[in-house]
Protein backbone atom coordinates (compact mmCIF):
# COMPACT_ATOMS: atom_id res chain seq x y z
CA UNK A 1 0.00 0.00 0.00
CA UNK A 2 1.92 3.43 -1.09
CA UNK A 3 1.04 6.72 0.58
CA UNK A 4 1.95 9.92 -1.34
CA UNK A 5 5.31 10.73 -0.43
CA UNK A 6 5.40 13.87 2.61
CA UNK A 7 5.42 17.11 1.38
CA UNK A 8 4.17 16.21 -2.27
CA UNK A 9 1.24 18.62 -3.32
CA UNK A 10 -2.16 16.42 -2.92
CA UNK A 11 -4.39 16.61 -6.09
CA UNK A 12 -7.07 18.62 -4.76
CA UNK A 13 -8.42 22.45 -5.92
CA UNK A 14 -7.71 25.14 -3.58
CA UNK A 15 -11.55 25.35 -2.68
CA UNK A 16 -11.38 21.74 -1.16
CA UNK A 17 -8.31 22.36 0.87
CA UNK A 18 -9.61 25.73 1.89
CA UNK A 19 -13.10 23.70 3.39
CA UNK A 20 -10.59 20.88 4.91
CA UNK A 21 -8.88 23.73 6.69
CA UNK A 22 -11.31 25.28 7.83
CA UNK A 23 -12.83 21.99 9.44
CA UNK A 24 -9.52 21.12 10.87
CA UNK A 25 -9.88 24.91 12.82
CA UNK A 26 -13.19 23.83 13.90
CA UNK A 27 -12.12 20.24 15.08
CA UNK A 28 -9.49 21.89 16.89
CA UNK A 29 -11.46 24.63 18.75
CA UNK A 30 -13.75 22.08 19.63
CA UNK A 31 -11.07 20.21 21.43
CA UNK A 32 -9.74 23.10 22.97
CA UNK A 33 -13.15 23.87 24.26
CA UNK A 34 -12.83 21.02 26.43
CA UNK A 35 -9.52 21.33 28.20
CA UNK A 36 -10.00 23.22 31.34
CA UNK A 37 -12.56 21.13 32.74
CA UNK A 38 -10.62 17.98 32.35
CA UNK A 39 -7.49 19.08 33.26
CA UNK A 40 -9.87 19.84 36.38
CA UNK A 41 -11.34 16.60 36.84
CA UNK A 42 -8.02 14.55 35.83
CA UNK A 43 -6.49 13.29 39.34
CA UNK A 44 -9.18 14.00 40.96
CA UNK A 45 -11.83 11.74 42.45
CA UNK A 46 -13.35 10.71 39.48
CA UNK A 47 -15.82 8.17 39.57
CA UNK A 48 -16.81 5.83 37.28
CA UNK A 49 -19.31 3.76 35.52
CA UNK A 50 -19.02 0.58 32.70
CA UNK A 51 -20.56 -0.09 29.58
CA UNK A 52 -20.01 -3.54 28.15
CA UNK A 53 -17.77 -4.79 31.15
CA UNK A 54 -15.44 -4.18 33.81
CA UNK A 55 -13.01 -3.40 31.17
CA UNK A 56 -14.79 -0.37 29.65
CA UNK A 57 -14.80 2.62 31.82
CA UNK A 58 -17.36 5.42 31.32
CA UNK A 59 -17.30 8.97 33.43
CA UNK A 60 -19.57 11.69 33.27
CA UNK A 61 -16.60 13.69 31.85
CA UNK A 62 -16.74 11.83 28.76
CA UNK A 63 -20.52 12.52 28.19
CA UNK A 64 -19.94 16.13 29.24
CA UNK A 65 -17.19 16.67 26.89
CA UNK A 66 -18.90 15.22 24.39
CA UNK A 67 -22.17 17.60 24.87
CA UNK A 68 -19.22 20.74 25.01
CA UNK A 69 -18.24 19.35 21.35
CA UNK A 70 -20.94 18.68 20.05
CA UNK A 71 -22.26 22.34 20.85
CA UNK A 72 -19.25 23.42 19.56
CA UNK A 73 -19.88 21.75 16.44
CA UNK A 74 -22.84 22.86 15.56
CA UNK A 75 -22.40 26.24 16.31
CA UNK A 76 -19.50 26.80 13.73
CA UNK A 77 -20.75 24.26 11.09
CA UNK A 78 -24.68 23.76 11.17
CA UNK A 79 -24.38 21.29 8.38
CA UNK A 80 -23.06 18.75 10.56
CA UNK A 81 -24.28 15.48 11.52
CA UNK A 82 -22.06 13.93 14.78
CA UNK A 83 -21.53 10.02 15.80
CA UNK A 84 -20.01 10.36 19.48
CA UNK A 85 -18.84 7.72 21.46
CA UNK A 86 -21.24 8.31 24.69
CA UNK A 87 -24.03 10.06 22.59
CA UNK A 88 -24.39 7.98 19.50
CA UNK A 89 -25.66 9.82 16.14
CA UNK A 90 -27.08 13.14 16.10
CA UNK A 91 -28.12 15.06 13.50
CA UNK A 92 -28.35 14.99 9.59
CA UNK A 93 -25.68 17.45 7.76
CA UNK A 94 -23.94 17.03 5.05
CA UNK A 95 -20.52 16.42 7.55
CA UNK A 96 -20.23 13.59 9.38
CA UNK A 97 -18.16 14.04 12.73
CA UNK A 98 -16.56 11.25 14.90
CA UNK A 99 -15.72 12.24 18.17
CA UNK A 100 -14.36 10.56 20.94
CA UNK A 101 -14.58 13.07 24.00
CA UNK A 102 -11.58 11.13 26.13
CA UNK A 103 -9.79 8.42 24.32
CA UNK A 104 -8.56 6.24 27.01
CA UNK A 105 -10.58 6.76 29.64
CA UNK A 106 -9.64 4.23 32.42
CA UNK A 107 -6.22 6.26 32.21
CA UNK A 108 -8.24 9.75 32.80
CA UNK A 109 -10.27 7.90 35.80
CA UNK A 110 -6.93 6.59 37.33
CA UNK A 111 -4.34 9.34 36.72
CA UNK A 112 -2.15 8.16 34.09
CA UNK A 113 -1.38 10.39 31.80
CA UNK A 114 -1.79 9.30 28.30
CA UNK A 115 -5.74 10.17 27.22
CA UNK A 116 -6.67 12.74 24.28
CA UNK A 117 -9.47 14.07 22.71
CA UNK A 118 -10.76 12.92 19.16
CA UNK A 119 -12.10 14.88 16.83
CA UNK A 120 -12.49 13.91 12.76
CA UNK A 121 -14.68 15.20 9.91
CA UNK A 122 -15.78 12.92 7.04
CA UNK A 123 -17.76 14.24 3.83
CA UNK A 124 -19.04 11.68 1.38
CA UNK A 125 -16.73 8.68 3.26
CA UNK A 126 -13.20 10.57 3.74
CA UNK A 127 -11.81 11.94 6.27
CA UNK A 128 -11.33 15.53 5.48
CA UNK A 129 -10.24 17.21 9.07
CA UNK A 130 -9.20 15.65 12.30
CA UNK A 131 -7.63 16.44 15.46
CA UNK A 132 -5.90 14.49 18.57
CA UNK A 133 -5.46 16.79 21.68
CA UNK A 134 -3.31 15.92 24.56
CA UNK A 135 -4.51 18.14 27.06
CA UNK A 136 -1.91 16.93 29.92
CA UNK A 137 1.03 18.01 27.30
CA UNK A 138 -1.05 20.87 25.19
CA UNK A 139 0.50 18.86 22.27
CA UNK A 140 -2.12 19.58 19.33
CA UNK A 141 -1.99 16.68 16.25
CA UNK A 142 -3.86 17.94 13.54
CA UNK A 143 -4.24 17.35 9.80
CA UNK A 144 -6.12 19.08 6.84
CA UNK A 145 -6.39 17.77 3.51
CA UNK A 146 -2.89 19.08 2.51
CA UNK A 147 -0.60 18.28 5.83
CA UNK A 148 -0.48 17.26 9.23
CA UNK A 149 0.70 19.22 12.42
CA UNK A 150 1.93 19.36 16.09
CA UNK A 151 1.03 22.33 17.01
CA UNK A 152 1.16 24.28 13.86
CA UNK A 153 4.51 23.01 12.58
CA UNK A 154 4.30 20.31 10.05
CA UNK A 155 4.35 16.76 11.67
CA UNK A 156 6.73 13.96 9.35
CA UNK A 157 6.81 10.58 10.56
CA UNK A 158 10.39 8.23 11.19
CA UNK A 159 10.43 4.59 12.15
CA UNK A 160 13.36 2.42 12.82
CA UNK A 161 13.37 0.00 9.32
CA UNK A 162 14.20 -3.09 11.49
CA UNK A 163 11.29 -4.41 13.98
CA UNK A 164 14.13 -5.90 15.96
CA UNK A 165 15.11 -2.20 16.99
CA UNK A 166 11.94 -0.85 16.92
CA UNK A 167 9.22 0.21 19.31
CA UNK A 168 5.64 -1.15 19.28
CA UNK A 169 2.68 -0.25 21.27
CA UNK A 170 -0.57 -2.40 21.08
CA UNK A 171 -3.46 -2.93 23.62
CA UNK A 172 -3.29 -6.48 22.42
CA UNK A 173 -4.38 -9.22 24.23
CA UNK A 174 -7.35 -8.00 26.17
CA UNK A 175 -10.28 -9.97 28.10
CA UNK A 176 -11.94 -9.62 24.91
CA UNK A 177 -9.31 -11.09 22.40
CA UNK A 178 -8.60 -13.71 25.04
CA UNK A 179 -12.78 -14.68 24.18
CA UNK A 180 -12.16 -14.37 20.58
CA UNK A 181 -9.01 -16.06 19.66
CA UNK A 182 -8.31 -18.21 22.37
CA UNK A 183 -6.54 -17.62 25.42
CA UNK A 184 -3.12 -19.86 24.44
CA UNK A 185 -3.19 -18.31 20.76
CA UNK A 186 -3.53 -14.66 21.95
CA UNK A 187 -0.84 -15.24 24.39
CA UNK A 188 1.42 -16.42 21.96
CA UNK A 189 0.82 -13.84 19.80
CA UNK A 190 2.13 -11.31 22.57
CA UNK A 191 4.80 -13.56 23.18
CA UNK A 192 5.30 -13.70 19.08
CA UNK A 193 5.95 -10.11 19.19
CA UNK A 194 7.40 -9.34 22.47
CA UNK A 195 10.57 -11.13 21.59
CA UNK A 196 10.41 -9.61 18.01
CA UNK A 197 10.57 -5.87 18.78
CA UNK A 198 12.63 -4.08 20.72
CA UNK A 199 10.19 -2.91 22.98
CA UNK A 200 6.25 -3.23 23.44
CA UNK A 201 4.05 -0.69 25.08
CA UNK A 202 0.53 -0.70 26.67
CA UNK A 203 -0.56 3.09 27.18
CA UNK A 204 -4.42 3.00 26.30
CA UNK A 205 -5.57 5.18 23.71
CA UNK A 206 -5.38 4.04 20.19
CA UNK A 207 -5.68 7.89 18.75
CA UNK A 208 -3.11 8.81 21.04
CA UNK A 209 -0.47 5.91 20.38
CA UNK A 210 -1.21 6.65 16.38
CA UNK A 211 -0.58 10.08 16.71
CA UNK A 212 3.15 9.19 18.46
CA UNK A 213 3.68 7.06 15.57
CA UNK A 214 2.79 9.69 13.07
CA UNK A 215 5.33 12.53 15.36
CA UNK A 216 8.02 9.63 15.12
CA UNK A 217 7.80 8.68 19.13
CA UNK A 218 7.38 5.48 18.52
CA UNK A 219 7.49 3.06 15.41
CA UNK A 220 4.51 1.23 15.33
CA UNK A 221 0.90 1.02 16.54
CA UNK A 222 -1.75 -2.08 16.44
CA UNK A 223 -5.61 -2.80 17.29
CA UNK A 224 -7.94 -5.01 17.10
CA UNK A 225 -10.58 -3.82 18.99
CA UNK A 226 -10.99 -0.07 17.64
CA UNK A 227 -14.00 2.32 16.72
CA UNK A 228 -14.40 4.92 13.99
CA UNK A 229 -14.38 7.46 16.63
CA UNK A 230 -10.87 6.37 17.85
CA UNK A 231 -8.91 5.92 14.74
CA UNK A 232 -10.82 8.42 12.08
CA UNK A 233 -8.80 11.76 12.88
CA UNK A 234 -5.70 9.83 13.51
CA UNK A 235 -5.41 7.77 10.03
CA UNK A 236 -5.19 11.13 8.32
CA UNK A 237 -2.78 12.54 10.56
CA UNK A 238 -0.34 9.62 10.29
CA UNK A 239 -0.74 9.30 6.55
CA UNK A 240 -0.58 13.00 5.76
CA UNK A 241 2.79 12.75 8.28
CA UNK A 242 3.70 9.93 5.69
CA UNK A 243 3.32 7.08 7.53
CA UNK A 244 1.33 3.99 6.99
CA UNK A 245 -2.00 2.71 8.35
CA UNK A 246 -3.25 -0.68 7.41
CA UNK A 247 -6.82 -1.53 8.24
CA UNK A 248 -8.33 -5.26 9.08
CA UNK A 249 -12.02 -5.86 8.81
CA UNK A 250 -11.55 -9.02 11.35
CA UNK A 251 -14.84 -10.54 9.73
CA UNK A 252 -17.01 -7.89 11.47
CA UNK A 253 -17.55 -5.66 8.79
CA UNK A 254 -16.86 -6.20 4.51
CA UNK A 255 -14.11 -6.54 2.75
CA UNK A 256 -13.04 -3.03 1.44
CA UNK A 257 -14.95 -1.16 3.78
CA UNK A 258 -13.83 1.97 4.73
CA UNK A 259 -10.27 2.28 6.42
CA UNK A 260 -11.92 4.01 9.69
CA UNK A 261 -14.72 1.99 10.06
CA UNK A 262 -12.34 -1.63 10.14
CA UNK A 263 -12.31 -2.50 13.75
CA UNK A 264 -8.41 -3.43 13.27
CA UNK A 265 -5.16 -1.77 12.04
CA UNK A 266 -1.67 -1.39 11.73
CA UNK A 267 0.14 1.86 11.82
CA UNK A 268 3.92 2.13 11.29
CA UNK A 269 5.98 5.42 10.53
CA UNK A 270 7.92 6.10 7.38
CA UNK A 271 10.36 3.48 6.88
CA UNK A 272 9.25 0.57 8.44
CA UNK A 273 9.78 -2.63 7.58
CA UNK A 274 7.60 -5.10 10.24
CA UNK A 275 7.25 -8.84 8.31
CA UNK A 276 6.50 -10.23 11.70
CA UNK A 277 3.98 -7.41 12.68
CA UNK A 278 2.42 -7.85 9.73
CA UNK A 279 1.66 -11.39 9.93
CA UNK A 280 0.91 -11.57 13.01
CA UNK A 281 -1.96 -9.09 12.65
CA UNK A 282 -2.93 -10.88 9.39
CA UNK A 283 -3.33 -13.95 10.82
CA UNK A 284 -5.24 -12.66 13.91
CA UNK A 285 -7.67 -11.18 11.58
CA UNK A 286 -7.70 -14.09 8.95
CA UNK A 287 -8.76 -15.91 11.83
CA UNK A 288 -11.86 -14.06 12.78
CA UNK A 289 -12.90 -13.63 9.49
CA UNK A 290 -12.55 -17.57 8.70
CA UNK A 291 -14.34 -17.89 12.12
CA UNK A 292 -17.42 -15.41 11.28
CA UNK A 293 -17.59 -16.77 7.80
CA UNK A 294 -18.14 -20.00 9.38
Amino acid sequence: MKNRAHGDPPHLDEKTIARSKKLTEIAKGAALAVHDPLIKAFRSNVAVDYKVDLHDVVTVHDKQAENTIRNFILEHEPDSAIMGEEGGQTGSGHIQWYVDPIDGTSNFARGLAFWCVSVAAVIEGRVVAGAIYDPVTEFMFSADLSRSYLNGKILQSRSIPDETHATLITGYPVSRDFRIDGRDAALANLGELVETFSTLRRPGSAALSIAHVAAGWADAAAGFGVNAWDVAAATLVLRNAGGRYYPLTLGKVPAGSTEFLCPGYVATGQGAIYPTLERVARQISETRIARAAA
